[in-house]
């Protein structure tokens, strides 16, 4: 009996297409983090070279402590731009290092480029785009006292490791050199999250500002509360920091 075949049509063939994206956006992880086989225990190691290597100095070579490993984790969330990655890109893994805002050649601070995602961004109601400035500015509250925590221990060590090198026997000039470097990473690291919240609370104040002027509304209020309370926040952290490199990064744009 001959075989029968049952060919595919035009809307068979695309329910396929859509159905295999789907599965593949299945391996990518859910609500936009990156796939699970992008990830490995140092995938945010390269902000203390990033960090240095954008003012002339060394990396350290010293392998992350714990602490360490978990400040650099929880930086990178607080120093990626909000909504900088589409939902699409996420899902399919991409991911890429930042420039410090040392780094000379970065990309200029545009504190309207938020807004005017979230005000051109279609959305189903004004309504929604205050819900998504005021999710915006309770996330980056939430993460605040996790991060500065995380530093205050990291902080700690260091002091400890740096009275400890005039004790050290026989310490080679590459040893204090990556302790040294590394110190230097984790300060900075610090600092370039307190720019980006400085620059964050710019960007929110600038959505607000025209989000009332274009579409008033009563969530205004609610808004405006929690942008003062992370710039209260911000303005006041758990640590205090010389810059390594001699100056601060101008917030302006």
């Amino acid at each position: 009996m001959p075989e029968k075949r049952f060919p595919i049509r035009a809307g068979q063939a695309l329910t396929l297409m859509l159905l295999g994206l789907a599965l593949c956006g299945c391996s990518g992880g859910d609500f936009g983090r990156t796939r699970e086989d992008f990830r490995n225990d140092d995938m945010h190691r390269w902000m203390g070279a990033e960090v240095t290597g954008s003012v002339g100095l060394r990396p350290s070579q010293f392998q992350l402590t714990d602490y360490e490993r978990q400040l650099r984790d929880q930086a990178y969330p607080l120093i990626e731009p909000p909504h900088s990655r589409p939902a699409w890109k996420s899902v399919f893994g991409d991911y890429k290092p930042l420039p410090s805002p040392w780094r000379q050649g970065a990309p200029a601070f545009d504190r309207s480029a938020y807004g005017r995602m979230l005000i051109d961004e279609p959305h189903r109601s004004d309504s929604s785009r205050y819900a998504q400035l005021i999710d915006d500015v309770r996330d980056d509250i939430t993460r605040f006292e996790p991060f500065f925590s995380t530093a205050v221990k990291v902080f700690d060590l260091d002091r400890k490791r740096n009275a400890s090198l005039a004790h050290v026997s026989e310490l080679s000039p590459r040893e204090r050199a990556d302790a040294v470097a590394r110190m230097e990473e984790n300060t900075m690291i610090v600092q370039w999250v307190q720019q980006c919240l400085e620059r964050r609370i710019s960007s929110y104040h600038w959505a607000l500002e025209r989000l009332v002027i274009q579409a008033p509304d009563n969530m205004a209020a609610e808004a405006d509360r929690l942008i003062n309370e992370l710039a209260a926040q911000t303005a006041n952290p758990p640590v205090a920091l010389q810059p390594v490199i001699g100056h601060a990064v101008s917030v302006r744009g």
